[in-house]
């Protein structure tokens, strides 16, 4: 069985293991052993209800397994491109076009992301695949709708600088949920609240 760990984070280890993807919540030794226990369940079962749930609707790898005594996921691996590396050099406005469609069926379902980069999107078969659902949530509010976008336009900033305003342009021109118009004028006041932050 060979194991190949691809990254390790704060929250979990993700490595190949016979051409799939498995991903293991590391434990946390400064909480209690029986609070660390059940939160690392619950956090494994909630992705898992999450992708589940998304693999009906928008790009995402299959779920293969729920292991839960040793708190792993294994899913699919997509062998695609990372748009984290790729995104400049492809059709961005497309890719960015498709990206919003993901997002709109998504935030429509009530799921949160938590954590929108181009490092989270692999591009494959002409699709943009959603990865990495560890800190995502169900929610119904505006507010966390404005900041998942947010969170994306920040990120476009800090990684794809040179074509950053063109793709979220096209993501918010896309973007269409049954409560848009609100998400769109929260993200205005979520945008105002972090230049704020950054006079300070």
């Amino acid at each position: 069985m060979k194991e190949k760990i691809i990254s390790q984070g704060a929250e979990a280890i993700i490595y190949h293991r016979n051409n799939e993807i498995v991903k293991q919540r590391i434990k946390k030794s400064y909480r209690l052993l029986e609070i660390d226990e059940k939160l690392r369940k619950l956090r494994t079962r909630s992705e898992a209800r999450i992708l589940k749930k998304l693999q009906k609707i928008i790009p995402v790898p299959k779920l293969i397994k729920i292991d839960e005594t040793n708190k792993e996921l294994v899913i699919e691996h997509i062998k695609g491109e990372k748009l984290s590396e790729a995104l400049e050099k492809l059709n961005y406005e497309e890719i960015c076009k498709k990206i919003s469609e993901n997002i709109s069926k998504m935030h429509e379902l009530d799921i949160i992301h938590g954590d929108l980069t181009t490092s989270n999107m692999i591009y494959k078969n002409n699709k943009v695949y959603f990865i990495d659902f560890g800190l995502s949530f169900h929610s119904k509010k505006i507010e966390d709708k404005a900041v998942d976008l947010h969170l994306l336009k920040q990120a476009l900033e800090s990684k794809h600088y040179t074509i950053a305003e063109k793709c979220f342009s096209v993501i918010i021109k896309n973007y269409k949920t049954q409560a848009h118009e609100k998400i769109l004028e929260q993200l205005k006041k979520v945008e105002s609240r972090g230049r704020y932050k950054e006079r300070y």
